[in-house]
């Protein structure tokens, strides 16, 4: 059974709305901290959706790797989780 995807697509949709909302804020030359509140909220969004993405992985995938018993796919899951934490720590 395919995962429901719309939970994380609407937060998503509502993210890019969110920032063709901050695009219009600097075209009408909106004051500067409202354009950085707007900013900071969007970032907070995109790691919500970023965290309840991650925890679908590893639900689904890596759990999935796990229960398999393929040593091979276990590695593969485990270093792509490695590979993104890196990059968030850079």
């Amino acid at each position: 059974m395919a995962k429901d995807r719309t939970p994380i697509l609407n937060r998503l949709k509502r993210i890019e709305g969110q920032v063709r909302g901050i695009a219009q804020m600097v075209e009408q030359d909106r004051y500067c901290i409202d354009i950085l509140n707007q900013m900071q909220a969007v970032k907070a969004a995109l790691s919500k959706a970023e965290s309840e993405i991650l925890k679908d992985h590893a639900a689904c995938c890596v759990s999935e790797a796990i229960a398999s018993g393929d040593a091979a796919e276990q590695r593969i899951k485990f270093n792509e989780l490695i590979e993104l934490f890196e990059k968030v720590k850079k």
